[in-house]
């Protein structure tokens, strides 16, 4: 699953700046990145020896630095291996999105020291990581050309056509609901009637909140669990959030898109339509056992988050049906970092992961829904269905969200530290309750301001 998560602006700002130092001293990395980085090579987890392959007579490890879960199992790399002779492949796993990035940009910072061959990044902070295309392989491949949705590669190629990284998943959006939450308050329940309710293809952000406030009115639940994350549903259909398509960061006190965002949203939490959770926090994971709320915006790989934590609850449910129309919230990439001692290798076992086959598998394990054409059509992912959530039909339901999609919004190298001004002072309203919205506002605008960056 790939998700923005709130961080202290001052941490983001700081590793950025850090990020920008060391990087800019160093002068990015080479093509393979062994000069740059000495002794690096043994802890990225590469042997001495550089591109050694299968057949070579080499015997040779690969890392996988992913995050929260890309579908990749053991089984999965127990096949690569057994085609592969000699290369064995290890996953390392980081439990949150925000710890995958903290750990890759402090090892950039230090030249690559200590990086996987194969780093897995998010795509809210893959433009963050495009300003230093040098540290990457470029992955440009003719033979895997027209392999993805054209956005998914637009957003990973640099203006001068280097391509660092290759796509794993994208997360067109759904509704997730409990079925049984929407009986017992009186409102229609199953999911072609939850999606008339919400409005359908003509469905709004206004109509959302307008149901929640009856579905409040007649339950002790909340409408849905964060205020943090529907606002992450919203701004993702913003085309230019908080930069201009040059990169020219936009005034947050006057970013009227923005403010009308954080208005609604805000409102929304004082009408009680929000439980007041942060995502990924244990009172959020608790609230699964508890009906602590009846909706969430739902990416594809949701889907196996909500299944981990509300085991045993059988009212979930999944509805065609996403307000405002299409959605995108996440998507991942894999990239080859250029200090690693075996870039070629990885470059390879990075391109099978994401292939059409290995996409389609990882989506029937983990819901990690596939950025590939082929696999997005394949007839395993067509006729999936998720016993989970009823049996709902979830390969056609997020099949049809992702044609909605209609092309990927602009984010640049600030977007991140921006989106976590905003989202602080979201928090401070809706989970932690130390400020009204006008005065977290002021405090947001505020941050942003402290950032430098008008």
């Amino acid at each position: 699953m790939r998700s923005s998560r709130t961080r202290s602006v001052a941490t983001a700002t700081a590793l950025a700046a850090s990020l920008a130092l060391v990087l800019t001293a160093c002068g990015g990395g080479s093509g393979s990145g062994s000069d740059a980085t000495g002794d690096s090579t043994q802890a990225a987890g590469g042997d001495a020896s550089t591109d050694a392959g299968a057949g070579s007579g080499e015997q040779i490890k690969l890392t996988v630095a992913t995050f929260n879960d890309f579908g990749y199992t053991d089984e999965l790399f127990d096949q690569y291996e057994a085609d592969h002779p000699g290369v064995t492949v290890e996953q390392v796993k980081a439990a949150k999105s925000e710890d995958a990035r903290t750990n890759m940009t402090t090892k950039l910072g230090a030249g690559g020291t200590g990086l996987a061959d194969i780093e897995a990044i998010e795509v809210d902070w893959l433009p963050e990581l495009m300003q230093y295309p040098d540290l990457f392989v470029d992955l440009s491949d003719p033979a895997l050309a027209d392999r993805w949705v054209q956005w998914k590669v637009d957003q990973a190629t640099t203006t001068d056509g280097k391509l660092i990284g290759y796509g794993t998943d994208i997360g067109p959006e759904a509704i997730c609901y409990r079925q049984d939450l929407f009986e017992a308050a009186g409102l229609p329940s199953t999911p072609d009637e939850v999606a008339t309710l919400l409005g359908g293809d003509d469905a709004t952000w206004d109509t959302y909140f307008e149901v929640g406030k009856q579905f409040v009115a007649a339950s002790d639940s909340a409408w849905y669990d964060s205020a943090s994350a529907t606002y992450q549903g919203m701004v993702n259909q913003l085309t230019n959030a908080y930069e201009e398509s040059d990169g020219t960061p936009k005034d947050l006190a006057t970013n009227q898109p923005i403010i009308d965002l954080w208005t609604q949203v805000t409102q929304a939490s004082a009408d009680g339509l929000s439980a007041g959770l942060e995502q990924w926090s244990a009172d959020w994971d608790a609230a699964f056992q508890k009906d602590g709320f009846a909706t969430m915006l739902c990416p594809a790989w949701m889907t196996g988050p909500i299944e981990e934590r509300a085991g045993g609850v059988t009212g979930w449910n999944v509805a065609d049906v996403f307000p405002g129309g299409g959605g995108n919230w996440g998507g991942g990439f894999l990239t080859v970092p250029a200090s690693g001692a075996n870039t070629e290798a990885a470059k390879e076992l990075a391109a099978w992961l994401t292939s059409p086959e290995v996409q389609t598998q990882a989506f029937t394990s983990a819901g990690t829904f596939p950025s590939q054409i082929e696999a997005q059509s394949s007839t395993a992912v067509q006729e999936f269905t998720n016993p989970f959530f009823n049996d709902a039909p979830v390969g056609a339901i997020f099949s049809a969200r992702a044609q909605a999609i209609k092309g990927a919004p602009f984010k640049g190298p600030n977007y991140f530290s921006i989106h976590t001004a905003v989202q602080d002072g979201l928090k401070r309203v809706d989970v932690e309750k130390t400020d009204d919205a006008d005065s977290s506002w002021a405090k947001s605008v505020q941050a942003f301001k402290d950032l430098g960056l008008s």
